[in-house]
């Protein structure tokens, strides 16, 4: 018996500022609902960690995105 698969989605989501590394909107592809979402720090495209903000759009039509993961989610 197979188990459906879900289908990836590419949210947008929020990392933090660090010293003078400005915080930055990122993509987050998900296997899973944003229901299942927890709160907790995803993964990136581009390897960094940020909240998910599943009520941002990706891409999301902010000024401070980040350059890796407007390119890798092309």
């Amino acid at each position: 018996m197979r188990t459906p698969t879900l289908a990836a989605t590419v949210v947008a989501a929020r990392s933090r500022a660090h010293g003078p590394t400005a915080a930055l909107w990122h993509a987050v592809e998900l296997h899973r609902p944003t229901a299942e979402l927890d709160g907790a720090c995803e993964l990136t495209l581009c390897g960094s960690l940020a909240r998910v903000d599943a009520d941002q759009p990706w891409p999301t039509p902010a000024r401070d995105v980040c350059p890796a993961c407007v390119v890798l989610t092309r």
